[in-house]
């Protein structure tokens, strides 16, 4: 047996660099949280509806609802990370910069994948 492996994110890095304090949601920290907590308790909804066997397309309208809120929840958090993250690097320039950019164009590119 193996023991799992970590990963950058775990440590705090991101792209081989220490991330820092301020991230671009910290500004609005305890309304994520708040929204993620709505999420949250869809997802235990989703849980109760299969427990109490609910209609099919009573469940896949649940499962739409939350999928459309963590959508709803990775652009606005994108959006910040563009904002704050990105702008800062890009008016910095240099090679992290680009690597900001590079960062930012993947994790778009598995928010369509999805």
């Amino acid at each position: 047996m193996t023991a799992p492996r970590e990963t950058a994110v775990e440590h705090g890095e991101h792209a081989g660099h220490r991330e820092h304090a301020g991230h671009g949601y910290s500004g609005d920290k305890e309304a994520h949280l708040k929204r993620l907590r709505r999420i949250e308790g869809q997802i235990r909804g989703l849980h109760r509806m299969v427990d109490e066997d609910a209609y099919c397309i009573d469940v896949l309208t649940q499962v739409s609802a939350s999928t459309k809120a963590l959508q709803s929840f990775a652009l606005q958090l994108l959006e910040e990370h563009l904002r704050h993250c990105v702008g800062r690097a890009a008016v910095e320039g240099g090679p992290e910069a680009d690597a900001k950019v590079a960062e930012a164009t993947a994790a778009i590119a598995r928010l369509l994948r999805t």
